[in-house]
């Protein structure tokens, strides 16, 4: 894991940091803040050792004296502290406040003084962070009891199976081959979602110092993934065709014969956050580059099954297999997407030689996924597609809602609509995008700033806003998001001169 950030390297991560600055406020008071938010949303790691004030204020070009007056206020809040002959470093504030300590941790939540639910000084938080799905609860509750039922007569082994209860992989291979991927049971391992499936993987295959080709921008667990095995991410722009997003296969094979990845991380339905489906032709095109330069694929397929509008190409390792099935691709998937978030339940599906090598990695480290949560799974999928069918027909709607909001609200920001998926990658029509994270934040808004889903600070001009809300949380969220754009000075490239 990277434990230095270079002035230049931070001072692109802090691009735009003095647009989030209201009237009357100092510029290290901004500076600060727009620090915090970098460590609060994973872009800056905690335990990063920054530059010196004089580099920093070099880099911006802003005086010394700013970045030694951020710096002393980031080391009061505990954000910051030094080490004797090493520098100054990053860190978390070593008391959190009292709400906190009941508050749930979750991926894109800041850590700090952001707490879901009620504020006491506002109105009740809206989460547009996170896109996931909420609970079909009926059909929860249905599964969780016969789960239940159902649990005595595996109670008599000793509940390890590091592939996965049979019943489930059996289910899961069924619905791959259903799909146009074809697929045994033994090409099945069963996770506990589809980040554990990623890790296990980067784990068998990755080594430190390693090369991961990614999509830009891509999905931020897995660009946080590649920095924790200590790999290289190498990051391949998106295209552009037709006016919508989609890969650029040249680039990609470049890439791969450049670079020498050991891994090729894709998402290639409903890609996020772009919400882009990658072609027949495409996949085809992909798979056999890939072919061509010895590189593993893990797509990413998490997000298959949610299409509103038509259904996409067959999976893309079916083009493996039907190239003769010597590119190896790892196919993923979850029910956290299909089901709900707090549903654990992932897989993985891979050439059988490669799924033994990667459940030999996984055995020391938590041995196999839960009995009663893979029970729970096996009821579930009995009914997946009546659950899949009415959570189409809600975010389509959910999906038009929010696009005909935004276009009333804030005519000038421009939402693409995606053909599935759970949100929406808004070009902002400024690079404001970090501005705007800390400006909502005030009005009882959480986002992730565009920057979260890419390398190198890109995507400032980018919001991703999931549509799983309810429509009437939705309009009350675009009027926050109207009212937060509107304090930035919108058109304003900087709104106070840093001293």
């Amino acid at each position: 894991m990277e434990d230095h950030v270079g002035a230049g390297g931070l001072a692109r991560l802090l691009t735009g940091w003095r647009d989030g600055t209201v009237r009357g406020e100092a510029g290290h008071t901004a500076l600060a803040a727009r620090i915090t938010s970098l460590l609060a949303d994973g872009r800056l790691a905690v335990g990063t050792r920054v530059p010196s004030e004089r580099e920093l204020a070099a880099a911006l070009g802003v005086g010394r004296g700013t970045v030694a007056a951020a710096y002393d206020r980031l080391r009061e809040s505990g954000h910051l502290h030094r080490r004797r002959g090493s520098g100054t470093w990053t860190a978390l504030p070593a008391t959190a406040p009292a709400a906190a300590s009941t508050a749930p941790v979750t991926p894109f939540a800041p850590m700090g003084d952001w707490v879901p639910g009620r504020r006491p000084d506002g109105p009740e938080v809206i989460d547009l962070a996170h896109a996931a799905p909420w609970a079909p609860m009926e059909a929860m509750a249905e599964a969780g009891a016969r789960a239940l039922a159902e649990l005595p007569t595996h109670l008599a082994g000793t509940g390890y199976d590091v592939l996965g209860l049979p019943a489930l992989r059996e289910g899961i291979a069924a619905r791959l081959s259903d799909q146009g991927l074809h697929t045994s049971p033994d090409e099945v391992m069963v996770t506990a979602g589809a980040q554990h499936a990623h890790a296990l993987v980067a784990r068998a295959l990755v080594r430190p110092g390693d090369r991961v080709l990614l999509e830009q921008p891509t999905y931020p667990g897995a660009i946080d993934l590649v920095r924790h095995v200590s790999a290289r991410p190498v990051p391949v722009a998106m295209g552009e065709r037709d006016g919508r997003p989609g890969w650029d296969v040249e680039a990609m094979a470049a890439a791969m014969r450049a670079g020498a990845p050991a891994l090729a991380y894709l998402v290639a339905d409903h890609q996020n956050p772009t919400g882009a489906v990658m072609s027949a032709e495409t996949r085809a095109a992909v798979v056999a580059a890939a072919g061509r330069h010895g590189v593993p694929i893990v797509v990413d397929d998490c997000l298959r099954e949610m299409w509103l509008d038509a259904p996409g190409p067959p999976p893309l390792g079916a083009y493996a297999a039907a190239a003769g099935g010597g590119t190896p691709v790892i196919t993923t998937g979850s029910l956290s997407k299909t089901v709900w978030g707090g549903l654990r339940i992932g897989w993985m599906r891979a050439p059988r030689t490669l799924l033994r090598r990667i459940a030999a990695a996984r055995s020391s480290d938590d041995i196999a996924t839960p009995v009663l949560e893979q029970l729970v799974a096996v009821n579930l999928l009995g009914r997946l597609d009546e659950i899949v069918a009415t959570s189409r027909r809600m975010y389509a709607h959910r999906r038009d809602h929010l696009r005909a909001a935004l276009a009333a609200a804030l005519p000038e920001w421009h939402a693409p609509s995606p053909s599935g998926g759970f949100s929406l990658w808004v070009d902002l029509g400024a690079p404001r995008s970090s501005a705007l994270v800390e400006a909502a934040a005030r009005h009882g808004v959480h986002l992730a700033a565009g920057p979260r889903f890419g390398t190198g600070g890109a995507f400032e001009q980018h919001l991703r806003l999931p549509y799983t809300l309810s429509t009437d949380a939705l309009d009350d969220a675009v009027a926050r998001l109207a009212d937060a754009w509107d304090a930035l000075g919108a058109g304003t490239a900087t709104l106070t001169t840093v001293v």
